[in-house]
């Protein structure tokens, strides 16, 4: 990590990537030092983020995010970040600790560890009694014990044919499976067993030893906290709130792939066993490792936009609201006593930068938070291993830093002021057989659009900058792409749609935007999480979830919601957690209902109720 760069790449004839996102002239040195350094390392596609002052000026996309088919990078794509999730967890454990849920100091382990009612890792038996003396903060700080450079792993490492160095049980998941005879995928559960079973290879606190396993055992530590899965933890209690989408836990196989993710590009084409057990060959990037088992070390995704606003409310200046006070982001950053480089999830160095590259088959990335106001990130969809990985790492480094040197003026505009609430309850009713009507609860966009397509059409989604003509009649409107159609755009709730074809299956969704002097006066799309609904055109009648049909307002709910029914008397209700929990319930006598929600954390919830017929029904639940 360098704390600035003046030489920058020698610009020569290369090859001409395809450049989007909003420009402006003064970007011209940084768009061509990041084609430079593309050329470089022949990388396919890039995502690249850069925050100043609080305020994101720079958001820019590169190349191809399907080179085959010629698709190229958007700023709004989604890449596997790596090893970036793990200050992303660290941001989730000191939430805790801030809140008095857990301490540093807290024991991780045995009977009075926070794990101790674990329902597997409760049941392991060890021989190593140091395991009990492992603490948060030796987890946090890579110090927990292990060791991943010591060789544990037979040779051959069975069932593969060939020998894994080190001791990192998320390299050979079959190894795993089969030494417990275990199913496949490998669990994150099992992959901790291993490891805790294989005893420390030094005392806790003594050492610093980098450890994927380490950051697994602190998602687990979140979810028996927090009562909810890892990934629901953090999209209700952090991202959610921060008006942050397009953020989530990855898949390993495409057909699972989020709608904006693209492709990945292993270095050299190397194959491994499947992790799914099947005995083919398959890539390293999909599903040669088990990214559905990496949670906190390795397993998020992200746009670049979304993981720069994150770490805009942790970095400690006086720009943005931080989630995190003033003593905790301190603690989170200071340095630990067994490395001066690392503290807790972050790399760290004297000049109070702060940290951390991800890196798998397929996906490379970088954040930085600089002490200077500038936060950047990078993704690029492919790695360069073998005896360039250092220096590629070094140049993906240095191309944040030398792109904000070659920026003299920056514009005064914010691409981070997105809405932070979608749209929400987004229901059809036929009109006739080539009309519908559209209502739905707006967000808090200063305007939004509705985007319709025949249902088998490929999805398309609206860039950023570029403002789209509508109209309520289908096909006389701007077609966004694949025959998606802008059919409303406004401040309103409602729209009725004409031009369909009868007999003919089509999907709405509203996306809210904003558009103001703080964005350049140039609209800003929220496309994470967007309700959507499916028509038949020629169904008359209400098409609704299920067979009762209730409103709540406002949208989104602070200390009281309004639950109106629209044809019987309500019944009663349950609010659950995104995991199923059931954290409130209570029992309607009217059609005109309120709740009071004042003793529920802010965040998204699921609403069920009843009416006095039995009929249920469920609607998303914000809370601010």
């Amino acid at each position: 990590m360098k704390k600035n760069y003046l030489s920058v790449f020698l610009i020569i004839t290369m090859v001409a990537y395809g450049q989007n996102g909003i420009g402006d002239a003064a970007f011209n040195n940084a768009d061509a030092l990041v084609e430079s350094f593309m050329n470089s390392y022949n990388i396919p596609g890039l995502t690249i983020a850069i925050a100043k002052d609080g305020k994101l000026k720079y958001l820019r996309a590169f190349g191809e995010i399907d080179k085959e088919n010629h698709i190229e990078t958007q700023p709004y794509n989604l890449f596997r970040i790596a090893s970036v999730s793990k200050p992303v967890t660290a941001i989730g454990i000191m939430k805790m600790v801030q809140e008095g849920k857990i301490t540093l100091s807290d024991k991780v382990f045995g009977s009075t560890g926070l794990l101790k009612d674990h329902p597997q890792l409760s049941q392991v038996t060890y021989a190593d009694e140091r395991l009990d003396a492992i603490t948060v903060q030796n987890l946090l700080e890579h110090s927990g014990g292990w060791d991943s450079s010591v060789n544990c792993f037979p040779n051959p490492t069975t069932p593969y044919p060939y020998f894994f160095s080190g001791c990192d049980p998320i390299n050979a998941t079959l190894h795993v499976t089969q030494m417990y005879d275990a199913s496949n995928p490998v669990t994150e559960e099992l992959l901790i067993r291993f490891l805790m079973e294989k005893g420390l290879n030094f005392d806790p606190g003594t050492k610093y030893a980098y450890s994927n396993i380490g950051f697994l055992v602190l998602s687990e530590i979140i979810e028996e906290v927090s009562g909810m899965s890892y990934e629901d933890y953090f999209k209700t209690e952090i991202l959610h709130p921060l008006g942050i989408y397009d953020m989530s836990l990855g898949h390993n196989l495409p057909e699972d792939f989020n709608e904006r993710e693209g492709k990945y590009y292993g270095y050299g084409g190397y194959t491994t066993k499947s992790t799914y057990g099947t005995g083919e060959d398959v890539p390293w990037e999909y599903g040669g490792f088990n990214l559905e088992a990496m949670d906190g070390h390795g397993g998020w995704i992200a746009t670049a936009r979304d993981l720069v606003k994150l770490l805009s409310a942790v970095d400690g200046f006086n720009t943005k609201p931080d989630i995190l006070n003033a003593t905790s982001i301190a603690t989170m950053t200071e340095p630990s006593a067994a490395f001066a480089n690392y503290a807790k999830g972050w790399s760290v160095n004297s000049a109070n930068n702060w940290w951390h590259t991800g890196g798998l088959p397929g996906t490379a990335s970088i954040l930085v938070r600089a002490n200077s106001g500038y936060n950047f990130t990078i993704f690029v969809n492919t790695r360069i291993d073998g005896n360039r990985s250092g220096q590629f790492y070094n140049d993906l480094d240095a191309i944040g830093w030398n792109c904000i040197n070659s920026v003299t003026s920056w514009p005064d505009w914010d691409l981070m002021d997105t809405p932070t609430v979608n749209a929400a309850n987004l229901e059809t009713e036929g009109v006739d057989e080539t009309s519908v009507k559209l209502k739905w609860y707006n967000g808090d966009g200063q305007q939004r659009m509705v985007i319709a397509r025949k249902s088998s059409a490929q999805k398309e989604f609206p860039k950023d900058g570029i403002s789209y003509s509508y109209s309520n009649t289908i096909n006389e409107t701007d077609d966004i792409g694949s025959q998606n159609f802008v059919v409303y755009q406004g401040t309103g709730n409602e729209v009725t749609v004409s031009g369909l074809e009868s007999s003919t299956d089509y999907t709405f969704r509203v996306i809210e935007f904003n558009q103001s002097t703080n964005t350049g006066d140039l609209p800003l799309y929220l496309l994470g999480d967007n309700p959507e609904v499916e028509y038949k055109s020629g169904s008359l009648g209400i098409e609704r979830e299920s067979s009762v049909g209730f409103e709540i307002y406002p949208v989104p709910a602070e200390e009281m919601i309004k639950v109106n029914f629209n044809k019987t008397t309500g019944k009663n209700y349950e609010i659950y957690t995104l995991n199923g929990k059931v954290i409130a319930s209570g029992i309607f006598k009217s059609k005109e209902n309120e709740i009071n929600l004042s003793g529920i954390s802010s965040g998204l919830y699921i609403i069920k109720a009843s009416d006095i017929n039995d009929n249920t029904s469920i609607r998303k639940l914000i809370i601010k």
